[in-house]
């Protein structure tokens, strides 16, 4: 598969507690060089990052981060300050004990409320499949199917788990026609990237894919087909 291709699938991501503007700035320099499909940065960031790369890159950021349980209106004052500060997609968590207890509306209008604050802008719900039962997996496929969402996503990588190829391929079993797939957490070779893409996954959340790709150039002189 053409590295080209599976760096325009990614998330190019840095959401470490300890990032600086110059270690976003560099990693919106790679998203730029590489073309990935955007950087996920944290929202204190997001009108720097924004003015720095104008038109050139999207802008993702993350909203009730990493646990999820803040309340919905928090969330939804996240999601509107972050566009207004000129975000172009949302990755945002669920309350994950509000499903576990069965609250199903109310996980269901959390995320209505926040894509409806999102606009014509991208919305990706981090489900954190590590702390679900397939069960709970394949309810979050018809919540965020009937909720409008764009994408459905694995993880925030700051839990127990990461991405699987079982749970990509569940996903593509029960979301809605239109509902894409992000896989996200413990993406760490170009096989893992390339599997995901190939179970359906449209985007990657990723760290380690750029920098891979940097030192592979290096290595093969510019080649970009492995």
């Amino acid at each position: 598969m053409d590295v080209n291709y599976i760096l325009s699938k990614c998330d190019h991501t840095l959401l470490g507690v300890t990032a600086t503007w110059d270690d976003i700035k560099a990693i919106c320099d790679d998203g730029m060089k590489y073309k990935t499909a955007s950087v996920c940065i944290p929202p204190s960031f997001v009108k720097r990052a924004k003015e720095y790369v104008g038109d050139a890159l999207q802008i993702c950021t993350v909203i009730g981060f990493p646990n999820g349980y803040n309340t919905t209106a928090v969330k939804v004052f996240e999601t509107t300050d972050a566009i207004q500060n000129g975000a172009d997609e949302i990755d945002m968590v669920i309350p994950v004990g509000e499903l576990k207890a069965g609250n199903n509306d109310l996980v269901l209008n959390e995320i209505k409320a926040i894509k409806k604050a999102c606009g014509d802008k991208i919305l990706k719900v981090i489900i954190e499949t590590c702390l679900l039962t397939d069960d709970e997996k394949i309810t979050m496929c018809k919540l965020v199917s009937q909720a409008g969402a764009d994408f459905i996503k694995t993880s925030t990588g700051f839990s127990t788990g990461g991405a699987t190829r079982e749970d990509v391929k569940l996903f593509s079993e029960n979301i809605a026609p239109g509902v894409k797939m992000k896989a996200a957490g413990g993406i760490s070779s170009l096989k893992d990237a390339e599997d995901f893409i190939n179970l359906g996954a449209e985007r990657l959340g990723t760290s380690r894919v750029v920098k891979i790709v940097k030192s592979n150039k290096e290595a093969t002189n510019g080649d970009t087909t492995y």
